[in-house]
């Protein structure tokens, strides 16, 4: 049998070549390039099973390194946040759910990295897949056929009707609203599964603005009979406008469990779904969730 030089090549043939000397030659460098050149005198006799061996070695190297490098490498994701929902997410990329959100995946060794737009955008990249997920999000049946979410919401919230102090009526509740009253809500939101029902039976006017602060002026001016408002948004709003005395809820519209929206067209979606919620649990049993509820909490 001649003496062959026999090189061996990560994902590749083994070719072998005519050789007159010995030698071994490890070319991996420090960054783990995966090929490695064996020059070797094979001896007829045991030729066959010195290159069973080598090609084992350099596959449990290999091997190896596969594992270090994916251990040594978090998983990292986008995530849209929207830009007018205080104190949830406000337009500096600050807030509770950024609070909530960022922790929990600390957890589970997720690397997370915003980018502050408006909800309806939001929404929009997450379904074009230009960002892995969105928040906050209500998980309604509308959102389930465009979304993939995970079991833990980061929190519960609810929305009420919101009028003028002076605005005169006696409903009760949604149901007995006047029929035909023009109500305000913003682009993009979710309002409950009941939303369109009491729309069509009350036979109500629907305006779509993009902000709470023009919901609130439309109240004030007397543009639209009732505002639906998430109530501790709708709190931060009226603060900051200073009309505490002149608007008011009265009744509930709903109440929205709010979650992280990832991504049908990403195939992780579904395990970044699973991870946020291992980290949501995570944070509870250690007693750090109620602390990060606080609007003033880094």
């Amino acid at each position: 049998m001649k003496n062959m030089k026999y090189h061996f090549i990560t994902r590749s043939a083994i070719i072998a070549l005519p050789l007159q000397d010995c030698s071994i030659k490890d070319y991996m460098s420090s960054t783990y390039q995966k090929n490695v050149l064996f020059d070797c005198i094979l001896l007829p006799k045991y030729s066959g099973l010195l290159i069973h061996y080598l090609f084992l070695i350099l596959m449990t190297i290999v091997s190896f390194l596969s594992i270090h490098n994916t251990v040594a490498q978090p998983l990292s994701i986008t995530l849209a946040a929207e830009d007018s929902w205080p104190p949830f997410a406000d337009e500096f990329g600050r807030g509770i759910s950024h609070n909530i959100i960022r922790h929990a995946f600390e957890q589970v060794d997720v690397n997370i990295s915003t980018i502050v737009v408006p909800y309806a955008r939001g929404l929009i990249m997450t379904e074009r897949g230009s960002v892995d997920g969105v928040f906050n999000v209500t998980r309604e049946q509308s959102t389930i056929d465009r979304f993939v979410f995970g079991n833990e919401p980061l929190f519960t919230i609810t929305a009420s009707f919101f009028f003028a102090k002076d605005y005169p009526t006696v409903a009760k509740n949604k149901w007995q609203l006047p029929t035909e009253s023009t109500i305000g809500i913003i682009n993009g939101y979710e309002y409950g599964d009941e939303f369109t029902t009491l729309v069509e039976k009350r036979k109500l006017q629907v305006i779509t603005v993009d902000s709470q602060r023009q919901l609130t002026n439309l109240l004030l001016v007397g543009r639209i009979d009732s505002a639906i408002m998430y109530d501790l948004v709708a709190d931060v709003y009226i603060k900051r406008m200073g009309v505490n005395n002149d608007i008011q809820a009265k009744f509930n519209n709903h109440t929205s469990k709010i979650f992280v929206a990832f991504s049908k067209l990403n195939p992780q979606s579904k395990h970044l779904s699973e991870l946020l919620d291992k980290g949501l649990i995570a944070l509870k049993k250690q007693g750090k969730y109620q602390q990060l509820l606080l609007p003033l909490n880094d």
